[in-house]
């Protein structure tokens, strides 16, 4: 079995999934075949795209929670019957010892899956994480661990940014 775990972005815009999709495809079947085991946390955009995949291609789907929590407050309403859905086709679920989720939580999350895994993917845009336990946070950490990693961010892909706010005519 190969174990592959997964860290990336939360918003990967509509557009771009399909391309940012077939890349990972393609890295999973060459990385693993169908000896493929998939840890990752489950989180909406690149954990649960990952996470379809590894059911897909027929392996083992492993998830790691960052808090008990987890799923009550940071699993978007819109979101919740997919995270049900993949959680229930897990082979096992591990949470972590977090109450409420923070960003140590999610840190200790990824740290955890690096500690399982013989590769990681990352489904990032290169650029520095804004708090801690983002892609960039769990990069730096798999390098520190000597995990390999390999980048996925095919060319035109994008995230989805909040709208700016207008000025209000005074």
């Amino acid at each position: 079995m190969t174990r592959i775990g997964i860290v990336g972005h939360r918003d990967i815009s509509p557009l771009s999934l399909p391309i940012v999709e077939a890349a990972v495809r393609r890295l999973l079947i060459a990385k693993a075949g169908s000896r493929l085991v998939g840890v990752c946390g489950l989180a909406p955009g690149a954990d649960q795209l990952f996470a379809q995949l590894v059911l897909d291609l027929s392996g083992r789907l492993e998830v790691i929670l960052p808090s008990a929590d987890y799923r009550a407050h940071e699993v978007p309403v819109d979101n919740s019957e997919e995270f049900d859905r993949l959680l229930g086709s897990a082979a096992t679920v591990r949470v972590m010892t977090f109450e409420q989720s923070c960003r140590q939580a999610y840190m200790a999350a990824g740290t955890a899956m690096l500690s399982t895994v013989e590769t990681l993917i990352a489904i990032w845009d290169g650029r520095p994480a804004k708090r801690l336990g983002g892609a960039s946070e769990v990069v730096g950490a798999a390098a520190r661990l000597g995990v390999p990693t390999c980048v996925v961010w095919p060319p035109g892909a994008t995230r989805e940014r909040p709208p700016t706010a207008c000025p209000v005519p005074g």
